[in-house]
């Protein structure tokens, strides 16, 4: 009940950012039933002065007056179709901006608790149909307004008609009520099994050399395909539901119209009714039975507020939320005191400003845990990370993202240019940041959406170069058509190359800390050398934190974090860690069948 409360106040908000059309859908909607009901009027006043033969120029009236209100409804229905798309749109884009920008916000915490396929549809597909929200409210709601004129106008000319007409509309509102419930349970399950179809495409996708190599395409295309009959049982009963409320909806009209027919009938036989205002009592049943044609409507509303209670979903993970702090002077020092979570367990370290040092252990021991929280990629659940004696969950977004670079094994190039994938983060917004609107829930009074931030020009042969020639980037980038100005889609890059770009992206931006998430691990033996003399020679003066796998990394830092089951075991130099404990050498080791003892000299 609490989520779908969440949902109906997300669907409200959607309608109101829908954009000027929805007013203009809402004109247009309750012009077009003001003139339907006036037309039945029209014609009746039409018929009646046709069989009484007045005079010429009062039926050239009459006839004229019926021409206008028939060209209103047309003109109001074509405006009503416009409305209807430019609202949906304006909505739709509304929610994704919003939905978009707090899943960035939430970063990696909310990526690993759904899949991304998964999120793809709630951003894609589940926004799209939450945006037709004003329609189905806007357009439903206008039907409201013939409904009632129909009976008002049947109260004023046969109240017995009037009667007929409130019976049938009771039944009408019960069948869509049931209707609306009915199809609410069966959205949301067909809604479910979507993003899961979305998700193991998304992993198929992501894995389609692997399937290859394997030759498992058959049985990967098996796997993902697997929740079609269930979509498909969804899909049915969708349809059932709709076709089951579309036949009593349908028995209804036809009889309530009879019935009003009949009464009228007897009325016009006893002389208290006229042909015309007969034929207006049957057009106002019909009228007011429209109310049955909301069907689609609520459907739509149905599909809608199911689909925002999937976005609204979203919001569960909040972002992360910085604070107004600067960084002192200070050379990048780096405390954990009592950090817990990420697969983390009672941390405690410190790590002089300036030092390079290792983090080794093996797979799942918390390595990528303790590089996430080093950098505040994620908040700890337990103990504070300090930079430089601030905690950084108190620094600005500023000042925490200018301090700190990120490299990672699989690094995503962001940008249009190569230029701009290493310069990605070295612009940020005009204003300052401790007033910068964050990536939250939307509340009413809010900013209708955040504008994307006005970057500031960069020099390239200041910024760029020097980090991508530490990288070893800068020669392979120059041999490129354009140079720092080729376009990403242009650049074919083996991983090798992706890292060094990702390590030059690390080093323009790191100006106190670097974090190097075993970032190194597709170089070629040369590259990472001449990496490792960078990062000792004219990076010296950060702290850097390089999660490893190779001993020869290792070995070249000034001290290693040793970690085990989260936990830390050990943290001293690497040489005194390899001469003191056997498990330590055993992290650099891989056995292999039949081959005791066997290391690969220096890679796990």
């Amino acid at each position: 009940m609490e989520a779908m409360e969440a949902a109906d106040r997300l669907v409200v908000r959607t309608v109101r950012h829908g954009g000027p059309w929805v007013f203009v859908l809402a004109v247009v909607a309750v012009g077009g039933s003001v003139l339907e009901l006036a037309l039945p009027y029209v014609i009746g006043r039409t018929v009646d002065t046709l069989i009484t033969g007045t005079s010429p120029g009062v039926l050239s009236g009459s006839v004229t007056g019926c021409a206008l209100v028939l060209a209103g409804v047309v003109v109001c229905d074509s405006l009503h179709v416009w409305a209807s798309g430019s609202s949906s749109a304006a909505a739709s884009a509304w929610l994704r901006h919003r939905a978009m920008t707090h899943v960035l916000g939430a970063g990696p915490a909310l990526t690993r608790r759904l899949p991304e396929g998964d999120l793809t549809t709630r951003l894609g597909m589940n926004a799209e149909e939450t945006g037709h929200a004003p329609e189905a409210i806007v357009s439903g709601a206008s039907l409201l307004v013939p409904t009632v004129g129909g009976l008002v106008a049947l109260v004023l000319i046969d109240p017995l008609s009037a009667l007929t007409l409130v019976a049938g509309l009771v039944l009408i509102v019960l069948v869509l009520r049931g209707f609306m419930r009915d199809t609410s349970e069966v959205v949301a399950a067909y809604q479910g099994v979507q993003g899961d179809i979305a998700a193991r495409l998304v992993t198929a996708l992501s894995g389609a050399r692997t399937i290859a190599a394997a030759g498992t395409t058959e049985s990967e295309v098996a796997r993902v395909l697997a929740p079609l009959p269930l979509l498909r049982s969804y899909g049915v009963g969708l349809w059932q539901a709709n076709a089951k409320a579309g036949v009593r909806t349908g028995v209804v009209v036809p009889l309530l119209e009879v019935a009003v027919l009949v009464a009228g009938g007897l009325r016009l036989a006893g002389g208290d009714l006229t042909v015309g205002e007969l034929y207006a009592a049957a057009r106002y049943a019909v009228l007011g039975a429209g109310l049955g044609s909301a069907l689609g409507y609520v459907g739509r509303l149905a599909r809608a507020r199911s689909a925002a209670g999937r976005v609204q979903e979203l919001w569960r993970q909040p972002p992360l939320a910085y604070g107004r702090r600067a960084l002192p002077a200070g050379s990048g020092a780096l405390e954990f005191r009592g950090v817990s979570g990420s697969g983390l367990r009672g941390v405690d370290l410190v790590i002089p400003g300036g030092v390079a040092v290792a983090v080794v252990g093996r797979s799942g021991s918390g390595k990528s845990a303790l590089a996430a929280l080093a950098g505040r990629l994620a908040d700890p659940s337990e103990g504070t990370v300090f930079l430089d004696g601030v905690p950084v969950h108190e620094l600005s977004r500023t000042a925490l993202r200018r301090a700190v670079g990120h490299a990672f094994e699989r690094p995503v190039l962001v940008g249009d240019t190569v230029g701009d994938a290493i310069g990605l983060g070295l612009a940020g917004p005009t204003e300052p940041d401790a007033n910068e609107p964050e990536a939250g829930e939307p509340e009413a009074g809010e900013p209708e959406a955040d504008e994307p931030p006005r970057l500031r020009a960069q020099d390239p042969d200041a910024t760029l170069v020097p980090a991508a020639r530490a990288a070893c980037a800068d020669e392979f980038v120059r041999r490129l058509p354009l140079g720092y100005a080729t376009p990403l889609a242009q650049a074919p890059m083996s991983g090798g190359e992706r890292q060094r770009i990702g390590l030059a992206r690390a080093f323009a931006q790191g100006s106190r800390l670097l974090v190097l998430d075993d970032a190194t691990s597709s170089l070629d033996t040369l590259t990472e050398r001449r990496v490792a003399a960078a990062l000792s020679g004219e990076l010296r003066g950060r702290t850097r934190v390089l999660t490893t796998h190779r001993v020869a990394t290792a070995a070249r830092t000034d001290a290693v974090l040793w970690l085990e089951n989260g936990r830390l075991r050990g943290y001293d130099r690497h040489e005194v860690l390899w001469e003191r404990y056997p498990a330590y050498r055993a992290v650099f080791q891989t056995d292999v069948p039949g081959v005791p003892g066997f290391s690969d000299g220096g890679r796990a």
